[in-house]
């Protein structure tokens, strides 16, 4: 991997921290609201800080687990679902997530929660990290201090411009897809017909945008009729 490619996959994985990164940032500050506001920043850098090294962790494992014959198959079936989803569930709350009463409440809640909900991001940036544990760790240090000081800000740009969450199922998609193609079952007929892995990156991409793009029309429509 030369450095172009490298630094193309660093912006990659770092894209797909942020995207992902919605909810987690959602978690955060309703874990750490019911704090005093100096008590804030601490819960919410502490139960960051445990949560980034157990993602790592967590990257690391399976970084190893998709070195197994068809893993790769199945981690970017999931991640085709982890996209589709990502557009299908926009809009949800997080309701049920318990606001700490103490610093350390609170960053077990911050730490527990994103594991939890963590598992899309870990497949997401091992397969774009193309089993690179440097670009997953320099991806979490750029992505991380953004994710917590920025959040509010990027959440509001989603709600502002709604493509870019379709932007991020998008690159998710490819993610995806390229994760299939490069299954090492797989990889020799791909490789042997380069124009068969094009259009099956591009239709998994179509495939998960319009799927995504059906189920917010056919929630939207459901509000709509249970208003009226």
């Amino acid at each position: 991997m030369n450095f172009s490619e490298f630094l193309v996959s660093l912006l990659q994985v770092v894209f797909i921290d942020l995207i992902l990164a919605g909810d987690n940032a959602i978690v955060i500050g309703l874990a750490a609201r019911n704090l005093p506001q100096e008590t804030q920043k601490k819960a919410i850098i502490y139960g960051t800080g445990g949560a980034v090294l157990i993602r790592i962790a967590a990257t690391v494992v399976v970084l190893w687990l998709l070195q197994i014959p068809w893993l790769l198959l199945v981690g970017g079936m999931l991640l085709i679902w982890i996209a589709y989803k990502l557009l299908a569930d926009q809009g949800d709350e997080h309701t049920e997530v318990k606001a700490g009463v103490s610093l350390w409440t609170a960053v077990k809640t911050i730490v527990i929660a994103d594991a939890a909900m963590g598992i899309d991001n870990v497949i997401a940036v091992a397969g774009a990290a193309e089993q690179h544990l440097l670009l997953v760790v320099l991806g979490l240090l750029i992505s991380v201090p953004i994710i917590v000081w920025g959040s509010t800000l990027f959440i509001k740009l989603i709600n502002r411009f709604p493509w870019i969450i379709f932007l991020g199922a998008g690159v998710l998609g490819y993610t995806a897809s390229n994760m299939i193609t490069e299954e090492r079952m797989l990889e020799p007929f791909f490789t042997a017909h380069p124009v068969v892995r094009i259009l099956f990156i591009v239709f998994v991409i179509a495939g998960v945008l319009f799927a995504g793009y059906r189920k917010q029309k056919n929630a939207k429509h459901g509000q709509q009729h249970s208003y009226s």
